[in-house]
């Protein structure tokens, strides 16, 4: 007889065995070295690397469609159906593959506000595996975990392949999530950073029927008790603006914003390390330490990080608990925004490094989602690549983008958030041409924005764009806040404007359902 682990409330999986349920950080880190998963770096980080995919597999995402659910789901490119009898086939096998082996049991939770919490059971078959979601999710007290009930799980088998032909899936990788069996499915890749994203889409469905808009963004806290918001995709500046040593640290990546304020959807960071250097990012290159994983990071025969080195991606990741930044609030939690900004790699070089929005503004660059995919945050994106991510975060999105997007035009109303776009991508030329923009401006940007002293400057509407521009801001030279300055030659800057300009065009023509004050909100686009 084998050892019988609740999956949800209805399923019982019997493992034939060994079983390791809640580890403690050093007991895992203790099980990967023995398994032979990965090694330790010279401060003490887990390091491993996740072979053929080291990013995420965005099109080999599904949920599975059901009729609970079928109806409030926005099907298409992003939320790619799977039938149920298929999710069937694929669970039964792999209950089959994980029967026999030795697994790791997490039992946590998503979201710091228990009034929204949704309480997880992560099913691994790695050590490592089980150690970074550990790191990444709400880790609870003894006490709330001998009162565990999980209401969703994650069964990450990295090992089980999926047969095309026999499982109707693309690839041999498959990321399944079933909204009405609360169960998720991963196979086919290591890259950890599935188990986080898979969460967050669940969380994405689960919140607005609670009145909580789930929002991609970090968070952190002045000393005066004010809380902003940095909006953006992976590689946009999160991680590193949120991670301010002047600031309390909420969160890096996913959020929730209720009656309440704003809350952790995790408890840890995940922050990407090409290029770290503990000049520029001290906060984020001291949280790499015994606990932390590292994956497809570099090292030397002593173990020492080689941060610059791209060998095996441009997406090297750590993962580490919030608590690792000194002065992190804990628990993760805030009040109603007061600053919110909406950061965007500008691939084409011609956004202003910070603008203010109207109203009607933030809208519509809500609704845009324009940035950049920088290379290795998702297989095959190889440079920069501009695009249109809704919400800042189209991938992780089962509902319609206008519900995101209302819930969030009456939050920033009622409690009047000023809105800045930040643009983190280039200047001086489109990639490849201009060079990317100054951590220590925008940082001096950002700590403009959010202690008021931005407010001094003149504003000026940008003539493409359209949004207000500032004349002035300490400790930027002046020059570099109107992007078409930076340009050797205007006339190029004119004309990659307009391309920009038209490419917002042609993106938004699908929102048809959208005021006509938020669409004529957009870019100028010459006849």
């Amino acid at each position: 007889m084998g050892t019988e682990v609740s999956v949800n409330n209805s399923v019982d999986w019997s493992f034939q065995g060994l079983i390791h349920s809640n580890l403690s950080t050093s007991q895992l880190v203790e099980q990967a070295l023995r398994r032979g998963e990965g090694t330790l770096t010279s401060t003490g980080a887990f390091l491993a690397t996740t072979g053929k995919y080291t990013g995420r597999s965005p099109k080999d995402k599904y949920l599975v469609d059901e009729p609970s659910s079928h109806d409030q789901i926005e099907w298409g490119s992003v939320n790619r159906p799977m039938q149920p009898a298929v999710f069937d086939r694929l669970l039964e096998r792999v209950q089959h593959y994980l029967s026999a082996k030795e697994v790791f049991i997490f039992d946590g939770y998503a979201g710091n506000d228990p009034h929204f919490r949704l309480p997880l059971r992560v099913i691994n078959e790695y050590a490592w595996h089980n150690l970074f979601v550990r790191q990444l999710f709400v880790r609870p007290t003894d006490q709330e975990l001998k009162e565990h009930q999980p209401a969703f799980t994650v069964i990450s088998a990295p090992g089980f392949m999926a047969d095309p032909e026999k499982d109707g899936t693309r690839s041999e990788t498959f990321i399944a999530v079933s909204l009405e069996r609360r169960i998720i499915l991963i196979g086919g890749t290591r890259y950890a950073g599935e188990m986080k994203k898979s969460i967050f889409s669940v969380m994405n469905y689960l919140l607005p029927q609670q009145g909580v808009l789930p929002m991609h963004c970090s968070a952190n806290r002045g000393p005066t008790g004010d809380t902003a918001l940095f909006f953006g995709l992976s590689g946009t500046g999160k991680t590193t603006l949120s991670a301010d040593p002047e600031r309390q640290l909420i969160g890096d990546d996913e959020h929730g914003w209720s009656d309440n304020g704003i809350f952790n959807i995790e408890g840890g960071c995940y922050a990407k390390c090409i290029g770290l250097s503990q000049e520029k990012e001290p906060q984020i290159w001291n949280a790499i330490q015994f606990g932390t994983v590292l994956e497809n990071v570099t090292v030397d025969h002593r173990g020492v990080a080689d941060y610059s080195s791209n060998t095996l991606t441009e997406n090297t990741r750590a993962a580490y608990p919030v608590e690792h930044i000194p002065g992190a609030r804990i628990p993760g939690v805030g009040g109603h925004p007061e600053t919110i900004l909406f950061l965007t790699a500008d691939a084409f070089g011609v956004l202003p490094p910070i603008a203010k929005l109207t109203p009607e503004q933030a809208m519509y660059h809500f609704l845009s989602g324009y940035t950049s995919k920088l290379a290795g945050t998702e297989r095959g994106v190889t440079e920069p690549e501009a695009t249109f991510s809704t919400c800042f975060g189209a991938p992780f999105l089962p509902r319609p983008a206008k519900v995101y997007a209302e819930m969030l035009g009456e939050k920033i109303a009622r409690h009047r958030a000023r809105v800045y776009l930040v643009n983190t991508g280039w200047s001086g030329g489109a990639y490849g041409v201009g060079e990317r923009m100054k951590l220590a401006h925008t940082r001096a940007m950002v700590k403009a924005a959010l202690n008021g002293s931005l407010d001094q400057a003149t504003f000026t509407p940008d003539p493409v764009f359209g949004v207000y521009v500032p004349d002035s801001c300490p400790g930027v030279p002046a020059n570099i806040l109107q992007p078409r300055r930076t340009w050797a030659d205007p006339t190029a800057y004119d004309q990659k404007a307009q391309e920009l300009a038209h490419r917002f065009q042609e993106n938004f023509a699908r929102f048809t359902d959208v005021s006509e004050t938020i669409q004529n909100a957009g870019p100028t686009v010459k006849s």
